[in-house]
């Protein structure tokens, strides 16, 4: 969750009524473009038999912490490539490189959905991604009609993150299960991430970043995605 690097030109709340909602159009636009590249990338994972073994290998003990720090190097690379603002080439590259990250780590999770899930996986994949879909709709248009700055957030999910993280790496190394309530407490930190980055998306990114606008938001509406189907999947 990087800062957003000041610059010389204005936030979209300064500008015009049509060009905010130009930038809205093109971020969210963007976001949707996300989606369908992780749904095309994901079903190509899964036509790859030594990928889908290598990355199922990946999630026991030790492995599954070096899969998730490389994760997090690679988000952290993408969002800082994506904030460069006059090279439009960079950002959508670090989009993409984004969106085949967030389609191999979700890999397993998806693999779980599938193969063992009680009552099918296509139709619990469907359940999680109406409910992410409609909890980022209602949460998104919180803050574009009322217009508010959650920017306090800020400081607030950067310590939950860093707890969740924490108990992460507790659980893989000690050997226990995080249960149901680790991924309400996830739903909530990503329910406050997209009010951050929908937020940003008003008062702090300008006109031309709509490309890292959307990294943001899709970053957010994934971990909220993630842990609604987790939950499902318990069942």
């Amino acid at each position: 969750m990087n800062q957003i690097q000041s610059n010389a030109y204005p936030s979209v709340a300064t500008l015009s009524t049509e060009a905010r909602a130009a930038f809205y159009r093109k971020t969210y636009s963007h976001v949707a473009l996300a989606v369908l590249m992780f749904i095309a990338v994901e079903t190509i994972f899964f036509q790859i038999p030594a990928l889908l073994e290598f990355a199922l290998s990946l999630t026991q003990g030790w492995t599954w912490l070096v899969m998730l720090g490389g994760f997090m190097f690679i988000t952290n690379y993408a969002e800082k490539m994506a904030l460069k603002e006059h090279d439009r080439n960079k950002q959508y590259i670090a989009l993409l490189i984004y969106v085949v990250a967030e389609a191999f780590i979700f890999i397993p999770l998806i693999y779980i959905a599938i193969y063992y899930a009680a009552d099918g996986g296509a139709e619990l994949i469907n359940q999680a991604a109406i409910l992410t879909i409609s909890l980022f709709a209602g949460l998104s248009a919180i803050v574009l009609v009322t217009k508010k700055d959650f920017s306090f957030l800020r400081s607030i999910l950067a310590v939950g993150f860093f707890i969740a993280l924490g108990l992460i790496v507790a659980g893989v190394l000690f050997g226990f299960n995080l249960g149901l309530w680790f991924s309400v407490g996830m739903i909530i930190l990503a329910a406050g991430s997209i009010l951050y980055q929908t937020s940003n998306i008003v008062h702090e990114y300008s006109e031309d970043q709509y490309v890292a606008a959307s990294l943001g938001l899709f970053a957010s509406l994934m971990l909220l995605f993630w842990y609604i189907l987790s939950i499902l999947s318990r069942r």
